[in-house]
């Protein structure tokens, strides 16, 4: 099985009749994910394109089973959407919206903890395993199933690095987007876990970017760990001191959380790290390579 979501997970749609809703809904559908469940206050009884709309989450899962929430909600209701998929036992929440207080954030996390529930995002892109369920906004078309891994800070290096996989004819067994966010949940300790375990992924990409400590923990990690071979990008290597880049976790403080220092904890973990996006495939079957050769 590939991490997290598969061609068995029930997913269910908040904000389903919104805008951005309703077209991520039907993207979502035309991957290939079973797509059961949508909710919006108050609309409870229509239906989007034939999936029914509840007007609460407790009311979806009682009569469709979903067991993903997908919220595509603005940033001012997002807290009160997450709480509500964990209240009513959602077992993953995958949240896109960026922009979402870092103290609705520090509520939302403690309080999935306690339930039980994970979390994917926010201000990230979800996570899809390639055929079989996508939960969020990824672009299905440039995925490929295969047994590469990967997990990435970044949305759009994301997308990048998975097509320059996909020509190559290298698939990937699920993709995830953690999200740029400080607080954030799951991250690539957890699903750097989560593929070692995992019997269809061989190997695993990370994409990592300046601020925070996430790379250099993942790198500790991996050295301790990690049997499967990982390769690494890393962004931001122009970036200016002190200055914001994107994301609001995409910030150096002081001499911390620098490209430099990332790049150094992963390679001296045996993580090579590549210095483009177009490397990272030449690198991994590289590293793939001297695997098989040792």
């Amino acid at each position: 099985m590939a991490i997290l979501v598969d061609e068995t997970s029930r997913v269910l749609v908040q904000g389903i009749t919104g805008r951005e809703g309703t077209f991520h809904a039907g993207r979502m559908r035309g991957a290939g994910t079973n797509v059961v469940a949508g909710t919006s206050p108050g609309k409870g009884g229509q239906e989007v394109d034939g999936v029914p709309v509840f007007d609460s989450v407790a009311a979806a899962v009682r009569e469709t089973a979903a067991d993903v929430a997908v919220l595509f909600v603005p940033a001012r209701f997002a807290r009160d959407a997450m709480l509500e998929a964990a209240d009513a036992s959602v077992r993953l929440i995958v949240c896109v919206t960026e922009g979402i207080p870092a103290r609705d954030m520090a509520e939302v996390t403690a309080h999935l903890a306690r339930r039980g529930s994970l979390l994917v995002g926010p201000n990230g892109p979800g996570l899809i395993t390639p055929g079989r369920c996508s939960a969020g906004i990824m672009p299905a078309a440039v995925f490929l199933p295969g047994s590469v891994g990967l997990v990435s800070r970044s949305g759009t290096l994301t997308y990048e690095v998975v097509n320059e996989l996909t020509l190559a004819g290298i698939g990937q067994s699920t993709v995830v987007g953690m999200g740029g966010d400080p607080l954030h949940g799951l991250g690539f300790l957890e699903c750097l876990e989560r593929y070692e375990a995992d019997a269809e992924t061989e190997s695993v990409v990370l994409i990592g970017e300046i601020g925070g400590d996430d790379e250099e923990r993942a790198a500790a990690y991996a050295h301790e760990k990690m049997t499967k071979p990982v390769v690494a990008y890393i962004a931001g290597f122009g970036a200016p001191p002190g200055k914001r880049m994107g994301h609001a976790g995409a910030i150096v403080d002081g001499s911390s959380g620098t490209a430099a220092d990332k790049k150094a904890a992963l390679e001296a973990a045996g993580i090579p790290v590549a210095s483009a996006p177009a490397d990272v495939v030449p690198l991994l079957g590289r590293h793939l390579e001297r695997r098989r050769s040792q």
